[in-house]
């Protein structure tokens, strides 16, 4: 019998989550992971595959199962292991009574403004900032991608196609700030601008504003018609 370590590499479950994500394992792959180990005839796959039989496959029922039961029951499950499992079993419940936050949504460039507004209104330099969007324009993320001096910032557009491709974004929202109060764009905003709209459409993901901020206001290329 082959033991985990002479899976092939996408068959094993810690290498399989790392490949393919959580959602392609089983439940018996998943408790393995928390357990590590199997013993000394069972691999750690086994062990979690007759954790989950006396459970009747039900993790409802698995979370009631206490550290002694674990323990006295599955050869290869010490106090270390039992304790894991016993605390993944406490974190799933209370994320199913957890509500999932609300998110940003941004439908249009005051919106925009006000997300960003705390980070970068009373800085002393400059910072560029990514808000990553889904379909519907909810905010997924946001990003700081650079910083700078007191009148510009250098900036990757590779970083900021990066932070929206990771987190499988429909739409982007760039805003940096000018710490000197004057919201007029530079000539280097304006090729920044273009450059990640054109860019950012090759990957068919949609640059749908570039807010310019100061403590007292902001500029829309959006609003003026520039995007």
């Amino acid at each position: 019998m082959l033991t985990i370590k002479e899976w092939a590499e996408e068959d094993r479950p810690r290498e399989k989550l790392l490949l393919k994500g959580a959602v392609a394992l089983s439940n018996a792959e998943l408790l393995a992971i928390l357990i590590g180990s199997g013993n000394a005839e069972e691999s750690a796959v086994q062990v979690a595959q007759h954790i989950l039989r006396a459970a009747n496959h039900n993790l409802y029922d698995l979370g009631k199962m206490t550290i002694a039961q674990l323990t006295a029951n599955f050869k290869g499950i010490g106090e270390a292991k039992a304790a894991t499992i016993a605390a993944a079993m406490e974190l799933a419940r209370r994320r199913a009574l957890s509500e999932a936050p609300a998110r940003d949504s941004i439908g249009n460039s005051r919106d925009a403004y006000l997300i960003f507004y705390a980070l970068l209104c009373d800085l002393p330099h400059e910072e560029l900032w990514v808000a990553t969007l889904n379909r519907n324009n909810k905010v997924i993320s946001k990003v700081k991608i650079s910083q700078g001096g007191i009148s510009q910032t250098a900036v990757d557009v590779r970083l900021i196609l990066k932070a929206s491709i990771d987190t499988l974004a429909s739409g982007l929202v760039l805003c940096h700030n000018h710490p000197s109060g004057n919201l007029r764009p530079s000539r280097e905003d304006d090729r920044l601008t273009e450059r990640v709209k054109e860019t950012a459409k090759l990957m068919e993901i949609t640059l749908l504003d570039h807010i310019i901020l100061s403590a007292t206001g902001y500029y829309s290329y959006a609003d003026e018609g520039k995007i």
